[in-house]
């Protein structure tokens, strides 16, 4: 008897992660996980951007609502209604935060502007003072129109730009032994 060949067809092998052919529910939720994934990747960026403006605001400022709490009865896998809930909600706060970034983007130039006249002309901004928050660059420090040699450069127009120096001291300048 002369040797069979047999040879059966190799399966075909999905790229890792991928969901199987015959369920087109898994191939959405795989497209729809994607999207998402995406989304909060942008959503990190945009919050790590935003974080030398100072604190991120609180979500009924820049025009985001504050959602409810989703009902978590433990772990699962979301159906497809869910995760494009999901991922609208992640579309919404992308667009939010991004909107809120190009405003605080705006302000810090023109801080920077108004930084720049006063250090070109502090005569005309007597006191005027601007922070390092507001310019973008985070931090404590404040920079202020001041006259020059006290009472006396405030008479003679002595005016000048300081930068402070910076963040107070932690806890208190008290003496330990003095009361509250």
């Amino acid at each position: 008897m002369a040797d069979l060949d047999v040879r059966f067809p190799a399966p075909a092998l999905a790229p890792p992660g991928a969901p199987p052919a015959s369920d087109e529910g898994a191939a959405a939720r795989a497209q729809l996980r994607r999207q998402i994934a995406s989304l909060e990747l942008r959503l990190a960026g945009i919050v790590a951007e935003s974080l030398a403006y100072g604190p991120p605001r609180p979500p009924g400022v820049s025009g985001q609502r504050a959602r409810p709490a989703p009902d978590r009865r433990g772990p699962r896998v979301l159906d497809l209604g869910e995760l494009e809930q999901v991922r609208d909600d992640l579309v919404a706060r992308v667009t939010a935060g991004a909107a809120d970034l190009r405003g605080r983007a705006e302000h810090a130039a023109r801080a920077r502007l108004r930084l720049e006249e006063m250090r070109l002309h502090p005569g005309r901004h007597r006191f005027a003072r601007v922070t390092c928050a507001e310019l973008g660059e985070g931090g404590c420090g404040v920079w202020q129109v001041r006259p020059r040699l006290g009472l006396v450069g405030m008479v003679a127009g002595w005016w000048e730009l300081t930068l402070s120096s910076g963040c107070p001291l932690p806890g208190s300048l008290r003496h330990p032994s003095t009361p509250d």
